[in-house]
């Protein structure tokens, strides 16, 4: 098999495509042929070795793929040899095959396209979590997304207008604000642009948004919790900006307004059946048409490099997806 490997965490320019050892699965695991794999901001901090999760070196990388099982180890149940899964967790993905624990993975029904699966799991099943676990999201709430022309932004805008919610689309450019009206946003807001508090009041009348989804951070976050509504949900879902905001608590106080964590990989580790049960709804969401993943490029899996550099150019809409030919 070949695989990017990272022996050394300094960046994408130390990552080495390299002919590798077949691995055999374990007791509970499978082995995947992939098909394609996607590109996610954790990727770029775990080769930087930024991330909470250090995995031991060397490492291939890769944490979000597609493809088919073509081996299965000990005592696995509910899977066999030639059948199509989406994965998530675990690294491995970057490469041409790959060891995963079944606990990881979900079944694609017939007709599951492998660039849409390799581009769903996390930003759909982060999205889902965010927005209906966390947020208690209802019909006919608002909701203000930010970096919404991005991987789990657009997500965002497709799973709230799912659930009969009006969405308001934050992006930087007045391109990216176009993509978000294409996927069915309400509003958009250019924050570029003007000032973000009086866009978000003249867009809600006022009372400001019940959900902000906020996948950013940076110094967005405190002018858009200022705006937030009475009894307003503030999700954390991650912080691309780079820097981690220190919201006044005060706020929270006079708006009666909660800022709420959301990790999904543990919510799937720690509640297992309550995360199969949002996936099946994602893959029926999926099937009906309500929800698409949005690909900005398909490259091919020699091309990772490349796919790190555009990420970085902040230019991405939607999700960078790597695919073996």
């Amino acid at each position: 098999m070949k695989a990017w490997l990272c022996e050394n965490p300094i960046g994408p320019e130390a990552l080495e495509w390299k002919d590798l050892p077949t691995p055999e699965p374990k007791a509970g695991e499978v082995r995947i042929a992939i098909k394609a794999a996607s590109l996610n901001f954790p990727d770029l901090l775990i080769v930087q070795n930024k991330y909470q999760m250090k995995p031991p070196l060397p490492f291939v990388p890769g944490s979000e793929y597609a493809g088919v099982i073509d081996a299965v180890g000990e005592g696995v149940t509910g899977f066999k040899v030639g059948d199509a899964v989406a994965a998530f967790g675990g690294g491995g993905g970057f490469g041409t095959q790959v060891c995963a624990k079944t606990s990881l993975l979900m079944p694609l029904p017939e007709g599951f396209a492998f660039d849409d699966a390799a581009a769903f799991l996390c930003t759909y099943g982060t999205t889902y979590h965010a927005l209906m676990d966390r947020g208690a999201l209802k019909a006919g709430e608002t909701v203000l997304v930010l970096g919404a022309a991005g991987g789990v932004g657009t997500a965002a805008i497709q799973i709230a207008k799912a659930a009969g919610a009006k969405v308001i689309a934050a992006a930087s450019t007045d391109e990216k604000c176009a993509l978000c009206k294409e996927l069915g946003a309400d509003a958009t807001i250019n924050y570029s642009q003007g000032n973000l508090r009086d866009d978000i009041k003249a867009l809600t009348d006022g009372k400001g948004p019940d959900i902000v989804y906020d996948p950013v951070g940076g110094d967005l976050a405190e002018p858009v919790f200022r705006s937030i509504a009475w009894r307003g949900r503030y999700l954390v879902i991650g912080f691309a900006q780079g820097g981690i905001p220190a919201l006044p608590l005060n706020l929270a106080l006079l708006k009666g307004a909660s800022i709420v964590g959301v990790f999904w990989g543990e919510f799937a580790r720690r509640e297992p059946k309550n995360n199969t049960v949002a996936l099946a709804e994602l893959a029926a969401w999926y099937a009906q048409g309500k929800i698409k993943p949005v690909i900005d490029t398909r490259l091919p899996m020699t091309s990772l490099k490349e796919a790190f550099t555009r990420m970085g150019s902040r230019q991405v809409r939607g999700k960078l997806v790597l695919v073996n030919g």
